[in-house]
C-alpha cells in the first residue's frame, strides 16, 4: 500500500512537472511512468532502483528532454539509507551525487544547486539510516522482551518441575516414616511377646497362650496398617482411618499393647489438629520402640500435658543404654521432621538419672472466639 502511494505520488509529480512547463515529447511520460513503477522495487533492490532511476534520469538530460523533479531518485535513496549497509549507503550516495554532478555543471553556480544536488541526497540517505537504526533497536527490544520472557517461562517450568520432585521427595519421605514407625513397633512388639511365649512355655503355658495370642493381633495389625499405607501409595492419598486410628486417644492401647508403660494425663484434653494427633502417636509410638529395643525392656512412663495453646508429649524410661543409630537414622530423625512439620520442639538424650528422654512441645492454633 505503502509503494502504491508513493508511485502514484512519482507519478504525479513529473506529470505535473510537464504540464507545468510543457516540456518533453511522448518519451518523457514513458519515462515517468517507469520512474513510478520503480517505487514497486525498491524494498527488494534498493540499489538497483536507485542505479535504474538515475539512468531514466541521465537520459532526461542527454536527450535533453527534461530536467525531472527529484521524487523518484530522493525516495530511492531513502530507501538505500534504510534497508542497506552504512557502508552501502555511502557508497550509493557518493556515486548519486558524483553523477548528478557530472550530468549538470552548468547548474553548479545557480541558486539552491548545493541543496538540489549535495543536500537533499544526503538529507534522504540519513533519515533513511535514521529509520533503520530505529527499527534495529526496536528489534533489540523486542528480541531482549522475547529472551527475558522465554527465560520467565523455563525458569518456571523449573520451578514446577522442583516443586513436583520436592513433593515426590516429601511423599516418599512421609511413607518411609509411616513404614518405619509401623514396622519397627509392631516387629519389637511382636518379638517381645515371642520371648515371653518361649520363657514360659515350660512353667505357665496358659501365659504363654496369651503371649502368643498378643503377638499374633499385632501382627495382625501390623498387616492392617501396612496395607492402609500401600492404599496411600496406590491411590495418591492418605487414608482417613489410619488418620482417625493414630491419634492421641489410641494412646492407651498402644501402652496397653507395650505391656511395661504406664500414660499420665495433665491438664484438660482438648482437640487436637489431625496432623498433631497423629505426630503424638507417632512420637510415643517410636520413643516405645527404642526403649524395647535399646532400653532393655525398662518401665517406661508417657506424659501427656495439655497447656494453652501447647500439647507437651515426654516418653521416659529407666533404661542403661540411650537409643543407638541402628536404623539409618529414621527413627529420632523422622520424629524430629514430624514435630518439625507441626512447628514443634524436639529434645531427646539421655537423663542425668539414668535412662533416656523424649520430650516434644508442640503449638495449638488459638482456640474460636480467642
Amino acid at each position: 500500500m505503502q509503494d502504491t502511494a508513493l508511485a502514484v505520488l512519482v507519478l504525479e509529480t513529473e506529470w505535473g512537472h510537464l504540464a507545468r512547463t510543457g516540456e518533453g515529447v511522448p518519451a518523457t511520460g514513458v519515462i515517468a511512468v517507469l520512474a513510478a513503477g520503480l517505487m514497486f522495487l525498491r524494498r527488494r533492490h534498493p540499489v538497483v532502483t536507485v542505479a535504474l532511476v538515475g539512468m531514466l534520469d541521465m537520459t532526461n538530460v542527454v536527450l535533453d528532454l527534461y530536467d525531472p523533479p527529484r521524487g523518484a531518485i530522493t525516495i530511492a535513496l531513502y530507501t538505500v539509507g534504510r534497508h542497506t549497509a552504512p557502508r552501502v549507503a555511502a557508497l550509493v550516495l557518493a556515486l548519486t551525487v558524483a553523477a548528478d554532478l557530472s550530468l549538470r555543471p552548468e547548474q553548479l553556480g545557480a541558486p539552491g544547486a548545493f541543496a538540489t544536488l549535495i543536500v537533499l541526497p544526503m538529507a534522504a540517505v540519513a533519515a533513511g539510516h535514521i529509520m533503520r537504526l530505529r527499527r534495529e533497536l526496536a528489534d533489540r527490544r523486542e528480541a531482549e522482551a522475547e529472551r527475558a520472557r522465554h527465560w520467565a517461562e523455563e525458569e518456571d517450568a523449573r520451578e514446577r518441575r522442583q516443586a513436583a520432585k520436592d513433593a515426590v521427595w516429601a511423599e516418599r519421605r512421609r511413607i518411609a516414616r509411616e513404614l518405619h514407625d509401623v514396622v519397627a513397633h509392631h516387629v519389637s512388639v511382636i518379638n517381645l511377646y515371642m520371648g515371653v511365649a518361649r520363657r514360659t512355655i515350660p512353667a505357665d503355658p496358659g501365659r504363654a497362650q496369651e503371649a502368643l495370642r498378643t503377638g499374633e493381633d499385632t501382627a495382625k495389625r501390623a498387616m492392617a496398617e501396612m496395607r492402609k499405607l500401600l492404599d496411600v501409595l496406590r491411590t495418591d492419598g492418605e487414608a482417613e482411618d489410619d488418620a482417625a486410628e493414630a491419634g492421641a486417644a489410641r494412646l492407651p492401647a498402644l501402652l496397653a499393647e507395650s505391656g511395661n508403660a504406664r500414660l499420665d494425663v495433665v491438664g484438660d484434653p482438648v482437640g487436637l489438629p489431625s496432623a498433631v494427633d497423629h505426630a503424638v502417636y507417632r512420637i510415643v509410638q517410636e520413643a516405645l520402640t527404642n526403649t524395647r529395643k535399646h532400653g532393655g525392656g525398662a518401665p517406661a512412663t508417657v506424659r501427656l500435658t495439655y497447656r494453652a495453646g501447647t500439647v507437651e508429649v515426654e516418653v521416659l524410661d529407666d533404661g542403661e543404654a540411650p537409643p543407638v543409630a541402628g536404623d539409618g537414622g529414621l527413627g529420632l530423625a523422622g520424629m524430629a521432621e514430624r514435630v518439625s512439620l507441626c512447628g514443634g520442639e524436639l529434645r531427646t538424650g539421655p537423663r542425668p538419672e539414668g535412662g533416656f528422654q523424649v520430650f516434644a512441645a508442640i503449638p495449638l492454633p488459638p482456640a474460636d472466639g480467642t
